[in-house]
């Protein structure tokens, strides 16, 4: 019996486990990469450094994707699909394990952002490759939505987790929360060995799992995933939009706290409300995109992502900030599984895979490089310098989406 049928949508137990086992794995990415805002306050006044220093984790984290990027496909044609999930899984358990015990060096605290960045590079990618790749365009775009939801609803989660745990008592005690995504990692890697132990083995060098589809060496695939230009332009389009979620996400809780004078014990959840609504902008927007088109809905919504941007900076109250940033959540919400599900009609077959995980890597390339800046910038002229950075982000990525091609309907 197939694993599924394409136009039906049914599934076998084995792969509808294997995608519960990538949503969770988003889900555990999510409450990781979603506590970052409400701690980086903590950090900051823990370890008594500057915003320009805390950027290191940031940068951290832009190192462990671009390695994540260089090594990828090799390691993907030595090791089937479970091996780089497994792999991907262990290293982020590993990392959260190293930062629950009290108050690692800050040293230590940066590296594990390298490690837990390299960890999800090669399971969200490969996660999300798996997902793509199933036959039925109905099917992809739906279970796209729903493992992109998973991310959300982690980093919705994240935000009220660490909260809670960073402001009890003297806030001295931030770093118990990582006692969280710890037993998370627990769970996500025995899912992994669960799901994919059928493709938990070492690849023959001439049986690679691409190579074997696609007659091609691993520096092939790469060459020809570079020479694709969808694929640039796609990752543009990436590059700028999670530059817009980490940097929204990831600054707003110092920026109302140092900027418009915000108690730090009520800010924290702040970042909730963005998750929030771009949780249900990955549930109710789907249908709507696929049905009405990609190419405008996306648009669209970047047109009204900007207008609350705008709302965001030029009405000086905190309430009105917090509904704006939930509204930025919600209409960006499905751009991640959109912009996917069409670079999988862009794409020739032979790269699909590799190009998939080298635009995911990429988008996360600007989701560490562009806080950085914010970061650096805001140690020397004020965090007031948000604003107007998310402002630019936003109008680059609106721009990047209409530069990316229209896929043809195969059969028309």
């Amino acid at each position: 019996m197939a694993a599924a049928d394409a136009t039906s949508g049914q599934l076998d137990s084995s792969t509808l486990l294997k995608l519960i086992c990538a949503g969770f794995s988003f889900f555990v990415a999510g409450v990781n990469d979603g506590s970052i805002g409400a701690l980086i306050p903590h950090v900051i006044r823990y370890y008594g450094i500057t915003t320009a220093i805390v950027t290191g984790l940031y940068g951290a984290s832009f190192f462990g994707w671009f390695f994540a990027a260089v090594t990828n496909t090799h390691l993907s044609q030595r090791l089937g699909l479970g091996a780089m999930l497994a792999i991907g899984a262990f290293l982020q358990l590993a990392a959260q394990a190293l930062r629950a015990w009290p108050v690692p060096p800050f040293g230590l605290y940066v590296f594990t952002f390298w490690l837990t960045c390299l960890g999800q590079a090669y399971q969200d990618a490969h996660a999300n490759t798996f997902v793509a790749s199933r036959q039925g365009s109905t099917a992809v775009h739906r279970w796209l939505g729903f493992i992109h939801a998973m991310y959300m609803a982690g980093c919705l989660a994240g935000p009220f987790a660490a909260s809670s745990i960073a402001s009890s008592g003297t806030g001295s005690n931030w770093w118990l929360f990582y006692t969280v995504p710890l037993a998370l990692g627990v769970v996500n890697l025995g899912l992994v060995v669960a799901a994919f132990r059928d493709s938990i083995t070492v690849l023959k060098p001439d049986t690679g799992a691409q190579q074997a589809e696609a007659g091609m060496s691993a520096s092939a695939l790469v060459n020809a995933t570079l020479k694709e230009k969808s694929v640039w332009l796609l990752s543009l389009f990436f590059f700028f939009y999670l530059g817009v979620v980490v940097t929204a996400s990831g600054w707003v809780v110092e920026y109302l706290v140092s900027v418009r004078n915000g108690n730090l014990t009520q800010m924290g959840y702040i970042p909730a409300g963005f998750s929030g609504g771009a949780l249900l902008g990955r549930i109710l927007l789907p249908e709507p995109t696929h049905s009405w088109g990609e190419r405008r809905m996306v648009f669209l919504y970047c047109i009204f992502c900007l207008v609350f941007q705008l709302v965001f900076w030029l009405v000086p109250s905190i309430i009105a900030a917090s509904v704006a940033i939930s509204f930025l959540g919600f209409f960006s919400g499905p751009f991640f599984a959109t912009a996917i599900s069409v670079g999988t009609k862009l794409f020739p077959p032979e790269i699909n895979s590799t190009a998939i995980s080298f635009v995911f890597v990429f988008a996360q390339i600007g989701g560490s490089l562009f806080p950085t800046v914010t970061g650096v910038l805001g140690a020397r002229i004020g965090l007031s310098v948000v604003q107007p950075m998310l402002i630019g982000l936003i109008c680059a990525m609106g721009i990047s989406w209409l530069l990316v091609p229209q896929p043809q309907i195969k059969g028309e």
